[in-house]
Formats: structure tokens, C-alpha cells, sequence
């Protein structure tokens, strides 16, 4: 209707009309929206991390918080005995050490294969191979046969307990434990030495399992139940196991504080154990806040800990209950939460976190099938690279979308410009020319876009709002008004050039027959190819959104420049191949016309390299701008100028402490957020 209602004939506003419904609709958008969240599953798999669906690849890049388990996620999980107390002679070395490690490896169901290796808890080997070091071995198979009873660990009371004996006339009850679990069954009462103890070695990082026992009087039945079992104890002592944390972590940590994202550590280890372990690999800056007893904590106290800003929180003595309040309330408040598990009952709570991270060699199969995402090494560091793909992925989503919306605003405008003239101008473009464009040209650069590698300063900024859509308000005006305005002026130069050089005006008949219909297939075909070779350009202008394309590289993707390299030659077969002339209504072009539109991909990168620059430097002067005065003069205090950045004198020393401030109430931090749009950490010039 709008074509007749502007003076075209029936027939040329038909034309009209398919022309904008095809040039309107991107074909290849869906199918490579989910070839990139393939590929994105497919490259974390190989990391170590097993995606179960798609969109949890979105999903990992607005991720806030991890809430993540101690003991293997954390740690190596490769236990070893480091120290041994005993009431009577405290941490001193002896045959009392020996004899208390040998009577909690009695409290072990660990077994050995035909190849002598051990099987089990790691605890428990660590129990096994602590006493072999302290020359009393125990023979597995010696246990098995003198064990009467055996009441598997509890996680509610946190104890195990096993009758062992030769025989029914001198038997003993073993139990081992947490060491306020243990005291609390100990026939004296609380033991305030051993309790010390317990905190000092726990200061010390390790994980503190307590040692108590009775006789069983001749002739007395075997405990039925539990609670008959572990009663009247008396204290043996205290073992202490050392569990090294895996050398990444740092890393990971460091890089999870750079990229805004807080670390809770929820486990049912003991508050000071994970406190220790929290501060070696670096959770708790700026501060941390330790829950000691997680279990029995309220909502209302819940709420308070996660709310409290900065700070990261150790949840100690926590079960499976705990996991899923602890998702239910961040949840609550707007995060996003990554949370790990491996038990059966942490199904819940893997399930109602937003990404639920199962551990693919110590978790239970209940987990994994509950889990959104499975760790194939357990390794928290490989959480954080899941977050830095999942980053990677969502921006080069967002690339090619940028890439294949620029290319509809040179499609529609030659329909506009035939409309608007009512005919006066010839269609510059043909439906099947922007099929070929559309399905032929454009889809494999849209699917190397997607294999880009991560932009600099990824992992250095805050997590997107996870309310925020994949197409912005500014994404459009970049792909519609700016790389896609210049690509429709440059096509429409080449066209009225082509034809013009031809002799044509404004109304000349341009039909087959006419004198100038070859000047007019000829324009078509420049119009055709100027677009394609606009593709170039844009391409290389959507591998980036803030830096720079040389902080990238011009040929760090090569599968994009195959994709440009195909789409060019496909070009070429279309325009130079007599039987795809005919069918697509194109011709050869001169040499002028190929120098012309050569220019195309260099102009229209050009204007949007330039864009970026401008934003860089209006964000680094917007950002100095409103650093406070008394900050600027705490950085550096021997400059007068000090809002001339680029006379600021900095040392080295200082530079260095600048980049790695992670203080909020230091004006080094502080200057540090303001400047965080900088692909690199803020250096001396």
C-alpha cells in the first residue's frame, strides 16, 4: 500500500514489499545464535566442564556469586595426618601418637584392591597411610574380622563409631568425630583443653577429627543403636589432617574479585579449618565472615550475613539444609549463584541455584543428574573459567548479532530509495541478490564471530545485570545507525555512480532493451558486491566492542578470515560466472567499480574504530574527572597537576600498587573502579 501510495504500479510495489520482508528477516540469525552456544559447550567440555544445557552458557556470563564446597573444590582433596594430641602429652611425638593414630584408622571403612591401592574417604586413607608413618600399621583385613558393630558417619551428630575386639570377652567402642560432636559424649563432660587444642589446630588449617572410647564390660551386649554406642567416652585425643589447597585457586579467586563476583565457602568443616583455608587462597578480601555453626542459623540471620556488601562468608558446620537457604536467599536478593555439591542431598540445592556445579569424580550420580553443569577434575578454577567462556560467549553473540543487523539497513534503503523516488530511480538491489547475501555471504563470518577470543578486560569487569537483554538500545544505533547508515551511503555511491558515469538521470528507462539496462545490471551487481565487501569491514569492527583491533589482533581468529576469504570468492563466482549472471542478474565489473567498493571494508571499519577510540578516551577523562581531589593526592602526592593525566608522575612501586588494590576504603581501589572500562590495568605513562 505504501508503494502505490507514493505513484508505483502494482507489480513494482509487490517488489517492494518482498524486498523489505527479506531484507528485514535475518535467516541465519537463529541457527547461528545456537551453533555459538554449541561451540561455546563444546570448548568449556574440553576445559573440564560439562554444560547439560545450552542456556546455561548465558547464564554462567551474568553469574555473581559462587558458593562453592572446601574439601576437593578447594583443596586437592589429598588428605595427609600432620599432627596428633593426646590429653597427656599434647602435640609431643611418641608412642602415644602411634597409638592413637592406629585406634582412629580402626574407625575406617577403607579397603585395598589386589594392586594394594586404598579406597575410600580420602580422611580415612589419610587415617590409614598416618598410621603406617607412625610405625602402627593397621591390617585391613585384621579390622574387618575383630569388628563387631559399625555405625556409619552421621552428618547431623558428625560422628562414627565401630565395636571392635579379638573377641566377645574384651571388646572396645571406637568413635571419632568433630571435636564439640565428641565432647559432648565424653562421661566427664566438655573437655576445655582438648576443645583449645581442637581451635588451635584448626588455625592451623587443618581439619580436626576428635578420638574417644570405652571398654565393654565382659559379657555386655553389643550396642543396638548409635546413641547407646557413643556414650560414657573417654577422650583419646585429637588428630589433626592437613588438606593443601590446589594451586590454582589463588589465581581463580583473584580473578573472581577482578571480575566482581563474591566467594562463599559453605561447608561442614569447622569454622576455623575454612577460615584458614579462605584466607590462604585469598577469599575474604576485604573481609570475611565466618558462620560457625551454619546449621542453626535463622532467616532473618541469613538474610543479614548475605546482605552485608563486601564481604565473604565461611558457612561452617553446614548441611545439605543450609546449601538450599543459602540459594533460596541470594536468589532473593537479585544474584546470580553458581553452587557446587556432590552429595545425594545436595540435589535441592543444586537444583534451585541458578547454575547447579555437580563434581564429576567425587559426586554421586543424583547430584550430577541434578546439577545444570559437571566438573570432570572438581577444580574450582575451572568454575571460573566457565564464567570467563560463558563472559566470551554472550559478547560474541552479541557481536554477530551486531555483524548481521548492520547489513539490514543497506538492504532495506535501496527499496526505500526505489519507493520514495516513485520508480524514478531503478531498484538498486534484487530479492535474490539479498538472499545471497543473507544465506550465502553472511553466515560463515556470523560463525567465526562466534569463536572470537575473549576481549581484554572481560574478567576485569562487573557481571552484567542479569535483566539486561542481548540486544541494547546502543547495540542497535552501532549496527543500524552507524556501521549500517555508512555501509548504505557507500553501496548507494557505488550504484548512482555506476550508473551516472553510464549517462542516466532521474526517470530514464533502464529495461531490458534499453540503452541502458547493461549500465543498470552493472550498478545492481556493484551494489551487490559494495555490500559484501561492507561485510568485510564490519566484521572486523564487531570483533570488538571497547578495545582496540590491534589489542586483538588482525589475525588472532582465523576462521573468521576464512569466512571473509569464502564469502569473497563466492562473490566472485556470482558477478564473473556467465550461468549464475542470468540467474542472479549480475555482471562483470570494470576496474573502477572494483577499486571503489575495494575501499568499502577499510571506511567502514574506519568510522567505527574511531567511535571506540573516542569512547576509551572520554571514558579514561570522564573517569579522572570524578576521582575525588583527596584521592587523587593520597595516589599521588608529590604532583601539583593532579588532573594532568598524562604529566602524573608515578613510580613503579606505585603503579603496581595501584593495579592490584583490592581495598574499597583505598582511594587506589577506588580510582581503580572508576577506570575499570580500560581493557588493562591503570599504569604509569
Amino acid at each position: 500500500m505504501a508503494g502505490v501510495a507514493v505513484g508505483l504500479p502494482l507489480t513494482d510495489s509487490l517488489m517492494f514489499a518482498i524486498g523489505l520482508l527479506v531484507a528485514n528477516v535475518p535467516e541465519g540469525l537463529l541457527p547461528t545464535i545456537t551453533l555459538a552456544l554449541a561451540v561455546g559447550v563444546r570448548v568449556l567440555a574440553r576445559e573440564g566442564a560439562v554444560i547439560k544445557r545450552l542456556s546455561a552458557v548465558e547464564t554462567l556470563g551474568s553469574t555473581n556469586v559462587i558458593c562453592t564446597d572446601k574439601t576437593g573444590t578447594l583443596t586437592q582433596n589429598r588428605m595427609k595426618l600432620q599432627a596428633v594430641w593426646t590429653p597427656e602429652h599434647g602435640r609431643e611425638n611418641g608412642p602415644w601418637a602411634g597409638a592413637l593414630a592406629r585406634t582412629s584408622a580402626l574407625c575406617t571403612t577403607v579397603s585395598r584392591d589386589a594392586q594394594g591401592e586404598l579406597h575410600g574417604d580420602p580422611t580415612e586413607i589419610a587415617l590409614i597411610e598416618g598410621a603406617a608413618a607412625h610405625a602402627a600399621p593397621v591390617d585391613l583385613d585384621q579390622r574387618d574380622t575383630g569388628r563387631h558393630a559399625l555405625f556409619h558417619f552421621d552428618p547431623r551428630p558428625r560422628l562414627m563409631s565401630v565395636v571392635q575386639g579379638d573377641d566377645a570377652q574384651h571388646m572396645h567402642v571406637i568413635v571419632k568425630g568433630a571435636p564439640e560432636s565428641v565432647s559432648r559424649s565424653l562421661s566427664d563432660g566438655h573437655d576445655a583443653a582438648a576443645l583449645a587444642a581442637a581451635d588451635e589446630l584448626a588455625h592451623d588449617g587443618m581439619r580436626v577429627l576428635a578420638v574417644a572410647g570405652r571398654e565393654l564390660s565382659s559379657g555386655s551386649e553389643l550396642p543396638a543403636r548409635r546413641q547407646d554406642a557413643e556414650t560414657e567416652l573417654r577422650l583419646l585425643g585429637l588428630v589433626g589432617l592437613y588438606d593443601p589447597p590446589r594451586p590454582e585457586v589463588a589465581d581463580a579467586v583473584r580473578r573472581c574479585h577482578e571480575a566482581g563476583l563474591r566467594v562463599h565457602i559453605v561447608t561442614g568443616d569447622n569454622g576455623a579449618t575454612a577460615a584458614a583455608v579462605a584466607r590462604e587462597v585469598g577469599i575474604g578480601e576485604p573481609s570475611l565472615h565466618v558462620v560457625a555453626q551454619s546449621e542453626s542459623i535463622g532467616d532473618h540471620d541469613l538474610n543479614q550475613v548475605l546482605a552485608h556488601g563486601n564481604a565473604e562468608v565461611v558457612f561452617a558446620r553446614s548441611s545439605p539444609e543450609t546449601k538450599l537457604k543459602v540459594a533460596d536467599t541470594l536468589r532473593a536478593h537479585g544474584q546470580i549463584v553458581a553452587m557446587t555439591g556432590d552429595g545425594v542431598n545436595d540435589a535441592p540445592a543444586l537444583h534451585r541455584a541458578h547454575i547447579g556445579v555437580a563434581m564429576g569424580r567425587s559426586g554421586t550420580d543424583v547430584a550430577r543428574e541434578a546439577a545444570t553443569m559437571v566438573l570432570t577434575d572438581d577444580n574450582f578454577a575451572t568454575i571460573v573459567d566457565a564464567i570467563e567462556s560463558g563472559r566470551r560467549v554472550y559478547d560474541n553473540v552479541r557481536k554477530f548479532i551486531v555483524y548481521i543487523f548492520a547489513h539490514l539497513t543497506p538492504e532495506v534503503v535501496p527499496f526505500l530509495v526505489f519507493a520514495l523516488s516513485a520508480g524514478a530511480v531503478p531498484l538498486p538491489l534484487t530479492v535474490l541478490q539479498i538472499l545471497a547475501i543473507d544465506l550465502g555471504t553472511e553466515t560463515l563470518p556470523a560463525l567465526a564471530l562466534g569463536r572470537e577470543r575473549a576481549e581484554p578486560g572481560v574478567m576485569s569487569r562487573p557481571p552484567r545485570p542479569s535483566s539486561q537483554g542481548v540486544i541494547s538500545r546502543d547495540m542497535l544505533l552501532r549496527s543500524w545507525g552507524r556501521l549500517g547508515a555508512v555501509s548504505a551511503a557507500l553501496i548507494m555511491t557505488a550504484f548512482f555512480y555506476v550508473l551516472w558515469r553510464a549517462g542516466w538521470h532521474p526517470g530514464s528507462a533502464t529495461g531490458p532493451g534499453t540503452a541502458l539496462h547493461h549500465a543498470y545490471i552493472t550498478a545492481t551487481t556493484a551494489t551487490f558486491a559494495g555490500i559484501v565487501t561492507c561485510q568485510v569491514g564490519t566484521a572486523m569492527a564487531a570483533r570488538t566492542d571497547h578495545a582496540a583491533l590491534r589489542d586483538i589482533g588482525l589475525f588472532t581468529n582465523p576462521l573468521l578470515l576464512a569466512g571473509i576469504a569464502f564469502e569473497l570468492a563466492f562473490t566472485a563466482v556470482l558477478v564473473y560466472v556467465p550461468l549464475l549472471q542470468g540467474l542472479f542478474g549480475t555482471a562483470a565489473l570494470p576496474p573502477d567499480v572494483v577499486a571503489l567498493i575495494a575501499t568499502f571494508p577499510v571506511l567502514v571499519w574506519g568510522t567505527d574504530e574511531l567511535r571506540r577510540w573516542v569512547r576509551r578516551a572520554h571514558r579514561k577523562n570522564t573517569a579522572l574527572t570524578h576521582v575525588p581531589e583527596a584521592h587523587l593526592r593520597a595516589v599521588y602526592p608529590l604532583t601539583e597537576n593532579v588532573r594532568g593525566w598524562s604529566r602524573v608522575p608515578v613510580s613503579a612501586e606505585r603503579s603496581e600498587d595501584l593495579a592490584g588494590s583490592q581495598d574499597p576504603a583505598s582511594p587506589e581501589w577506588w580510582l581503580q573502579q572508576r577506570c575499570a572500562s580500560r581493557p588493562r590495568p591503570i599504569r604509569a605513562r
